[in-house]
């Protein structure tokens, strides 16, 4: 028989010994700088051998030693990388229906994809909460959100726009494109550096969400109510407006100050019950007009500011 022992918050605690020859007390270990791989403890030089911490007098036969002993790493390392499924699930449904929306729209069917981009929105926004409401928030999650952004809000709706009608002008058209794409990575990656550093009240920019439904809501208006005169143009000009609004340094509200859990006044109610007929209406122009409405928001506001200061200052 020989000793057993292990490691519990820094500390060799014995489960069983026999040494007589060698007290052994639960005690601080240190490691032995001219062997590294064995400790000493109360003045007795320990080895370790295969997970046990012998004297360096006893021998170590390996058949006599149980691997039960040894820590599982498998185990450990698996435990380790598991992730939480439901509110992943939700980001890589978002993103499944951004690459729909980039192959319909490589078939020509761009309300699809339109409305397919929409979708990927609304999913996204749900991911978020479902991690909260669960308690299951994570790094990878993050991550994995981020990414699937970048897809979702920066990827399909410049590749959307190009096919649809930015084609025709060159390279102007793909320049214009890939202006938006890269927007959309720097505004991404500026809202990962900010989380916690800035009133939650506010964004730094348009979302990179608000930008893409500026340019899908135009497709699916287009497609849906009614065509736009030299809608290319059209076309390039939103792009290239929703692309430069996610990295200008204007605040614009996030909506976060609203509580839905809080009590309103029954008139609210009545209020929601409009908004929601007003949509089933004809809701791509009513989504397009109010993304653009907010994009349009925090210039206004800017505006506003600085001829408040300029008055001041006269």
């Amino acid at each position: 028989m020989y000793p057993r022992h292990t490691f519990v918050n820094g500390e060799i605690i014995l489960i069983s010994s026999l040494l007589s020859n060698h007290p052994i007390t639960p005690a601080k270990h240190q490691q032995n700088k001219y062997l590294p791989n064995s400790y000493i403890l109360q003045g007795v030089l320990f080895d370790n051998c295969l997970g046990y911490n012998l004297p360096i007098d006893f021998p170590c036969p390996k058949d006599t030693l149980s691997m039960e002993t040894q820590p599982n790493t498998s185990q450990r390392s698996l435990r380790q990388n598991s992730i939480y499924l439901l509110p992943n699930s939700f980001t890589v449904a978002a993103l499944f229906s951004a690459f729909y929306a980039i192959t319909q729209s490589m078939h020509g069917h761009y309300e699809t994809a339109a409305i397919a981009v929409f979708i990927s929105m609304l999913l996204d926004g749900m991911d978020g909460r479902v991690a909260r409401l669960t308690n299951s928030q994570s790094a990878f999650g993050e991550q994995l959100d981020s990414l699937a952004d970048m897809v979702s809000f920066g990827v399909a709706p410049a590749l959307i726009a190009y096919k649809w009608q930015l084609w025709q002008f060159g390279k102007i058209g793909y320049s214009v494109a890939f202006i938006y794409c890269a927007c959309a990575a720097l505004r991404l990656a500026l809202f990962n550096t900010l989380i916690g550093k800035v009133d939650k009240r506010w964004f730094i920019g348009v979302p990179s969400p608000t930008a893409a439904a500026l340019i899908v809501g135009l497709i699916w208006v287009n497609h849906s109510v009614e065509k736009f005169p030299a809608v290319h143009w059209w076309a390039l000009g939103i792009t290239l407006f929703a692309g430069l609004s996610m990295i200008v340094q204007i605040p614009f509200w996030s909506f976060k100050e609203i509580n839905i859990r809080r009590q309103v006044p029954f008139v609210g109610m009545l209020i929601a019950v409009l908004l929601l007929l007003l949509i089933t209406w004809e809701p791509s122009l009513v989504l397009f007009l109010f993304f653009f409405g907010y994009s349009l928001s925090g210039y206004i506001m800017a505006a506003r500011r600085f001829l408040k200061k300029r008055r001041k200052a006269d």
